[in-house]
């Protein structure tokens, strides 16, 4: 009888850390998933910056240094390390480079009225607020996984098995508001 007592409380012990572990494992991955999410837009971004430049160019070819400073920008991007703080050092720049491109643009206004020019913007409107959201989802998975792998008893288990806290993806402030787009 003794030993029935005993194999039932190991039993429900090993189920229990189980079913933490599994916990564990489904906060780790929705991180993971939240992290892939702004991985997609920022280079979606980053895709939509060589037509834009291209586009500038036609209309305010003087304007190499912004060009250029654009270019720069996505090449240090892609470039950049894929965790979130070198994200979002690279996301500021380029944040920093597009609003130059865009103030540049209120110079030219046969260039505010280029139809590809004004569907790149909204392009680029549109992936800034879903970088926005993104980075949202990614902010609540963290600290749902940060938070649960320091709970007891599950900080024991995330010990034991190398659960490590995430670092969020902070952006610089000025790189926390969407781009101003004018028609």
């Amino acid at each position: 009888m003794n030993i029935l007592v005993v194999l039932i409380v190991v039993a429900a012990l090993l189920l229990a850390l189980v079913l933490l572990y599994n916990s564990l494992i489904g906060r780790r991955n929705e991180v993971d998933n939240a992290w892939s999410q702004i991985d997609v837009q920022l280079k979606r971004r980053l895709d939509l910056i060589p037509n834009l430049v291209e586009t500038v160019k036609g209309y305010a070819a003087h304007e190499k240094a912004t060009l250029d400073a654009v270019i720069q920008a996505r090449n240090s991007a892609i470039g950049a390390k894929s965790s979130p703080n070198a994200q979002a050092a690279a996301d500021s720049a380029v944040t920093g480079a597009l609003r130059q491109l865009f103030a540049l643009s209120e110079a030219y206004p046969d260039l505010k009225a280029n139809q590809g020019f004004v569907s790149l913007q909204e392009e680029l409107s549109n992936t800034e607020s879903r970088i926005a959201y993104a980075r949202q989802f990614y902010g609540d998975a963290v600290l749902s996984y940060n938070t649960a792998i320091q709970k007891f008893p599950a900080s024991l288990v995330a010990g034991s098995f190398k659960f490590t806290q995430r670092e969020y993806f902070e952006a610089e402030v000025a790189a926390r508001t969407t781009p101003e787009v004018k028609f």
